[in-house]
């Protein structure tokens, strides 16, 4: 396995740094755009992505961008590629590459993500491009009684057959299963659906041979559901989720970058925070690869107006700042206002 797959897999996870999630569908953009009355077009997207991208400064606490189909392929005003972008920004580019989630045969409730179709050839195009790391995310629903045992299976298996076909394409693959927090499922729950989860998959990805130095993990945290009626602390996230990481996750991973999987973004630093405060072993880097909990503030200041792309920026640097600072454990209320 090539050395620049595991020194792209470290840079990813740089002291003080974590990735930025901006690979947002065209569809789910549009509904964000809608709910602020903002005009989705395709020239809109560009715009915004380029505000993000071109952020004074971010490059100190963004090391990795995924990106989406469109905006991999799309250029800023002075008609550099994004990639190109990026990289002049010292960021790396990245590349959602699954094609979504769809219901599991036999279990409706439930889904499985698909994308392995043409996907060898799909990597060889966005390598060409400049992405140098990838994401693929599975989605697992969690009940009473869910998931079941195919649905964990399937997406584990999809996963680790996606992360090989990406070190073979000399594309660092983050490997992504998410358990949801929708529900009134308790943190206990939650432990236990995410230890079954992490298990599955790095079981698969043993299976399909994929080198795990050459690899980040992009789970979510054990949170309770958001219908839960008693909501764990943040001490208590915090103390669950490294628990189950320890107990699942092997050393040799780099680095662990946690999905806010619809936290508020405050909330989600916080919970990044105090992990990262945790006494005891921690083998992997533990940082953030955040949507939503990195962007809301910048697009509401935004409202896709030029004149509001340096507010919007100085949004979004603000919040990388401070998730930048979690990362190291160092993060506090103050910094909220700097």
């Amino acid at each position: 396995m090539s050395q620049d797959l595991k020194s792209i897999a470290t840079t990813l996870v740089a002291e003080g740094k974590g990735i930025l999630a901006a690979d947002e569908s065209v569809a789910t953009l549009t509904r964000r755009f809608d709910a602020l009355g903002v005009q989705s077009t395709e020239q809109s997207r560009r715009a915004y992505r380029e505000m993000l991208f071109t952020t004074r400064g971010a490059d100190a606490f963004i090391s990795g961008a995924i990106l989406y189909d469109e905006t991999i392929r799309q250029k800023s005003l002075s008609g550099t590629p994004f990639a190109g972008v990026l990289r002049g920004q010292g960021i790396v580019p990245g590349i959602k590459v699954d094609t979504g989630a769809v219901a599991l045969a036999g279990s409706p409730e439930e889904t499985v993500t698909e994308g392995l179709d043409g996907l060898r050839e799909r990597l060889e195009d966005y390598h060409r491009m400049g992405a140098r790391f990838a994401k693929w995310r599975a989605v697992i629903r969690m009940t009473e009684k869910l998931p079941s045992v195919a649905c964990v299976s399937a997406n584990a298996h999809a996963l680790a057959r996606y992360a090989a076909l990406c070190q073979q394409q000399q594309v660092v693959p983050i490997v992504e299963p998410e358990v949801l927090m929708n529900g009134a499922h308790g943190i206990e729950h939650c432990e236990e659906v995410t230890g079954m989860v992490l298990h599955a998959v790095f079981h698969s990805l043993f299976e399909q041979g994929v080198v795990l130095e050459s690899m980040l993990l992009k789970p979510s945290m054990v949170i309770a559901g958001k219908d839960c009626s008693r909501q764990a602390s943040v001490q208590e996230v915090a103390t669950a989720t490294l628990r189950c990481l320890r107990r699942h996750v092997p050393a040799a991973v780099p680095g662990i970058v946690f999905l806010s999987g619809g936290q508020k973004d405050k909330l989600a630093t916080e919970h990044l925070n105090a992990i990262n405060r945790l006494p005891g072993p921690k083998p992997w880097k533990l940082s953030f690869s955040y949507g939503r909990a990195l962007q809301d503030a910048a697009l509401e200041t935004w409202h896709g107006g030029d004149e509001n792309v340096k507010t919007g920026q100085q949004a979004f640097y603000c919040r990388a700042r401070c998730n930048g600072a979690a990362t190291r454990g160092e993060y506090t209320d103050q910094m909220e206002a700097a």
